[in-house]
């Protein structure tokens, strides 16, 4: 990848900033999942959602209002499309 590509492809903490205040995915080393409202993050990866929802393989479980996650949990997060 080159200079140019990689800096149109923005830094992950760009991509962070970006998504909050909208609907994410986010996946846990575990294998669940919670959608939800990215509402704040820090440098540690803990993330609060809004508005949250978990999957466990694929299957809604739960619904949550707000949500917690510790960032050592955190496999990913990815941006949903609305």
């Amino acid at each position: 990848m080159s200079a140019t590509q990689s800096s149109k492809a923005g830094s992950p903490n760009d991509f962070l900033k970006g998504v909050i205040g909208k609907s994410v995915n986010v996946r846990l080393n575990s294998g669940i999942d919670y959608q939800g409202v990215l509402s704040c993050l820090d440098g540690y990866m803990n993330i609060a959602l809004e508005n949250t929802t978990e999957y466990v393989d694929g299957v809604k479980k739960n619904n949550y209002g707000d949500a917690f996650i510790r960032g050592n949990n955190v496999m990913y997060i990815t941006a949903l499309e609305k």
